[in-house]
């Protein structure tokens, strides 16, 4: 198989994931909306965790780093996520067809390790969901991740446009180290954000 749109879907995903996370502020890491809810520090950790598990024990892909920052903050978490990241999408981009199309050990089943790649990506964007929600349940406004918001003009065919917060993770930790950088946003617009309200 061409492994190409696997390896660019994990490019993109990182700096989805980066900037969900850098949504959020300092103050917020240990909100608890729900007694079975995680924290944003939570989600921080299980995705850091998670994705080092995966990657080493089910694609043996090393980062070379521990699995989570020496200091749980905020700005510590955005620089080892994207370290751990760049340097598992470097081996990805190491790897030809073959060893996508070969298979791995999934939780005991075997699988491609292309499925076991996809997996991952949905499980990172099934966290970066609960994320999005919370920043919804503060109050603030979002970034594109996809594509439009209700912040960003609402929906795709009434011309609402995508923002992004940052061009690239570069970009990104740079602002961060700063206090960080908020673009502005169109908002709602006139016209309904969702295609159930009139």
């Amino acid at each position: 198989m061409d492994p190409v749109f696997l390896i660019d879907s994990y490019a993109t995903e990182r700096v989805k994931t980066l900037s969900v996370w850098s949504q959020f502020r300092d103050a917020d890491l240990e909100l608890r909306i729900e007694p079975r809810a995680r924290t944003p520090h939570e989600h921080f950790v299980h995705q850091c965790v998670s994705e080092d598990n995966w990657m080493r024990t089910m694609l043996g892909i090393e980062s070379g780093l521990p699995a989570l920052p020496a200091r749980e903050t905020r700005l510590e978490f955005l620089r080892h996520y994207a370290a751990a990241s760049e340097t598992r999408l470097a081996s990805l981009r190491a790897r030809d067809g073959g060893w996508f199309d070969g298979s791995a050990s999934f939780f005991g089943v075997e699988r491609s390790r292309a499925w076991i790649l996809v997996r991952r990506l949905t499980h990172t964007a099934h966290h970066r969901g609960q994320l999005t929600l919370l920043l919804r349940s503060l109050g603030r406004a979002l970034y594109s991740t996809y594509g439009p918001t209700a912040d960003t003009g609402g929906l795709f065919q009434n011309g609402a446009c995508v923002v992004y917060r940052h061009a690239n993770v570069e970009e990104l930790l740079e602002a961060e180290a700063e206090g960080g950088t908020w673009p502005a946003l169109p908002g709602p617009g006139t016209k309904p954000v969702t295609e159930r309200r009139s």
